[in-house]
């Protein structure tokens, strides 16, 4: 069994205000072309398959583009879970329908869990959708009081993975959640707060692998078939330095994945650049990448006329400035004037301290007051 791991496409996301709906329509020709080149037998989507409930009409018709081209021209199947971004109700309409056609949806958490067996050319594999949902969902349909936070939530419905008898084929958990210890992002929106939504790696290690849903940076989390494949287009700046991919996983009985990242490139990247402003507008007369989506920190200390018109002209998709110089010259400032309310004991003592590793004793005190005392009074004569 061979298949593709990708998440969190949320489709009809915007970056500051920018659309990047055509920048997605690049990231799912890629994916669809990997599967092809891979002769994939299967597309694996844990979660947040668009970014908000409602989702626009635009990507909706790019999904629908999509899955038509990769089911019925190329006989890939598919499957989709929901996320916390989805709207697990309309996700899942007319997924029985769907079905027969190679298209697997999976909307609301039921249970018991229903595994789905995916036919590979070499050998088949069952697979668990777990589509997110709150600890008070599960407690409710499980008619258990000790479920109280995500993870005795996915503990117990992992116990019904574990029963299940798979005939000796592979188990693949599809989830969506936040594994303690994970890297997170600013574009990620809290499943929980107070880290209540945090799951311990270990409840996934017995099974052959598990394709995660939320976290937006690749990475995984205990064993190496635990993980998540991140998102396929960079969200925030906040994930400037993330190199984007899907994951091609291989499985046969009996011996351990093989797990390789397929990297996606759309052309215009998220990037974060930072010097004085002369500076940056000759460098972009030699930057072949200037139409990428920019976050500037300008170094300037002095005042400057209309910063972000001059950096447009030369880097058309500045979408963010930071004025990193003025801020730090004003911290500096605020400092300065700290310093001066303080007494001239008061300075003296905290140079002491830092220099010297520990505060002036008693005695020490008593004799600077009596320094100050005769230079003042020297003063004064």
């Amino acid at each position: 069994m061979k298949f593709i791991h990708t998440s969190d496409w949320h489709l009809g996301r915007q970056l500051h205000g920018e659309s990047l709906l055509e920048q997605q329509r690049l990231a799912l020709a890629q994916i669809g072309a990997l599967a092809v080149e891979h002769q994939v037998d299967a597309l694996i989507i844990a979660g947040d398959i668009y970014d908000r409930a409602i989702p626009p009409a635009s990507a909706v018709t790019l999904l629908s583009e999509f899955l038509d081209e990769l089911i019925e021209k190329h006989k890939i199947q598919v499957l989709i879970t929901s996320g916390n971004h989805d709207s697990a109700e309309r996700l899942g309409f007319a997924a029985k329908q769907m079905r027969s056609s190679g298209l697997h949806m999976v909307g609301s958490l039921s249970l018991p869990l229903t595994p789905i067996k995916l036919h590979g050319k070499q050998s088949d594999a069952w697979f668990y959708p777990i589509s997110y949902a709150e600890p008070a969902v599960v407690r409710h349909a499980l008619a258990d009081d000790t479920i109280n936070s995500h993870e005795l939530a996915m503990k117990a419905l992992l116990e019904q993975v574990t029963q299940h008898d798979s005939e000796n084929l592979p188990k693949v958990v599809v989830a969506h959640c936040f594994l303690d210890g994970s890297t997170e992002s600013e574009s990620e929106r809290p499943l929980s707060v107070g880290g209540a939504d945090r799951i311990a790696p270990a409840l996934f290690a017995p099974f052959d692998y598990v394709a995660l849903g939320h976290l937006h940076g690749p990475q995984y989390r205990g064993v190496e078939h635990v993980r998540y494949s991140g998102s396929p287009l960079k969200y925030s700046f906040s994930e400037a330095t993330q190199k984007k991919s899907v994951t091609l996983v291989e499985l046969s009985t009996g011996k351990a994945p093989t797990i390789k990242l397929l990297p996606i490139n759309t052309g215009r990247d998220v990037r974060i650049i930072e010097g004085n402003l002369a500076d940056l507008l000759v460098r972009a007369k030699d930057d072949p990448h200037a139409d990428d989506y920019l976050m500037v920190r300008l170094s300037d200390t002095h005042a400057l006329l209309d910063p972000m018109g001059k950096l447009r002209s030369a880097y058309p998709n500045v979408l963010h400035l930071e004025r990193t110089g003025l801020m730090a010259q004003q911290q500096q400032r605020d400092i300065g004037r700290d310093r001066i309310k303080k007494g001239e004991l008061e300075m003296f003592s905290d140079f002491f301290e830092q220099v010297a590793g520990e505060p002036l004793s008693a005695a020490q005190q008593q004799h600077l007051h009596h320094l100050l005392d005769e230079l003042h009074q020297g003063e004064d004569a």
